[in-house]
């Protein structure tokens, strides 16, 4: 892999989801040795250390369609511009998460810089509610939509009305979607690797033809990735735990194919939550993939 100037973005928000702790997630993942894996790996690294998010006790949801709308807006569009101003550096954006809402503000960055982005998306989740379909209003499981240009609200304020090309949109390790979720990803463009999948053709096939997509016609490729799309076996800090998932080597698997084709322009990794976790078990995994995402080899 070509050596890449790496700049590391916190976002420490955890609005868009019910528990709390995933805040405390970009700090879970550095202490776990992010910076030391990627040097190994031959990177520059540079912390930029945390986009500032007020505490969620100092504020109340006000649309019970998208809990704390004004807030999560206000920290993407900082996120948007970091991230934005981090490409035009040419500089490789890792951002730590925080809940996934925060891809919002990640991708909307993206698209400034790389407005035919691909995006390869690790989950156990859709994300592809909106205010109008999600039936318990937290904004982490409407991000895709969002930056698809489905939502009619002030969450595609940070996008300034240039979003995602859906047929560039890949999901991995998908095993569980809302009713009115999943109708609309089965009429979107969009490309679905269930866990039925990966079982079915092993993770290598299933990367090929990822790869395929995100690849055709882009200018760039992003990574978000959410601890979840392993199984809780492996990831037990993540908020939104959901059996079936990922092995820990399948999720490697998937990352050193994508290290090996030196295809990432940019990488997220997003809701763990080291309150519950093991001695910080997740937190270095999460390290670990990102590593692995990037080139760090055993030998």
């Amino acid at each position: 892999m070509t050596p890449k100037d790496i700049s590391v973005i916190g976002v420490p928000l955890d609005y868009g989801a019910d528990r709390r702790g995933v805040d405390m997630g970009p700090s879970a993942i550095r202490y776990a040795g992010l910076h030391e894996k990627l040097r190994q790996a031959g990177h520059r690294v540079n912390d930029l250390g945390n986009v500032t998010v007020p505490v969620p006790e100092s504020r109340t949801p006000q649309d019970p369609r998208a809990k704390y709308i004004d807030e999560i807006v206000k920290v993407n569009r900082v996120l948007a511009r970091t991230v934005e101003k981090v490409c035009h550096e040419g500089q490789f954006p890792v951002v730590l998460g925080g809940d996934h809402s925060i891809a919002m503000g990640t991708i909307a960055g993206l698209l400034r810089a790389k407005p035919k982005l691909g995006l390869l998306w690790f989950d156990a989740h859709g994300d592809f509610n909106t205010e109008e379909t999600s039936p318990s209003g937290n904004v982490h499981g409407m991000p895709v939509a969002v930056a698809a240009g489905r939502s009619r609200s002030d969450l595609a304020v940070p996008f300034k009305g240039a979003f995602l090309d859906e047929s560039k949109i890949v999901y991995v390790g998908v095993r569980t979607l809302d009713p009115a979720e999943a109708e609309a990803l089965r009429n979107s463009a969009a490309t679905v690797f269930s866990m039925h999948e990966v079982d079915r053709w092993g993770m290598r096939e299933v990367m090929r033809r990822a790869i395929g997509v995100v690849t055709d016609g882009t200018d760039g490729v992003h990574l978000s990735f959410d601890i979840d799309a392993l199984d809780p076996l492996y990831a037990p800090g993540s908020g939104t735990p959901y059996s079936g998932g990922l092995t820990e080597r399948e999720a490697h698997l998937a990352l050193e194919l994508l290290a090996e084709g030196d295809i990432l322009t940019s990488i997220e990794m997003v809701e763990v939550n080291p309150i519950l976790d093991e001695h910080n078990r997740t937190g270095r995994l999460a390290a670990n993939l990102i590593a692995s995402a990037l080139g760090h080899r055993i030998i």
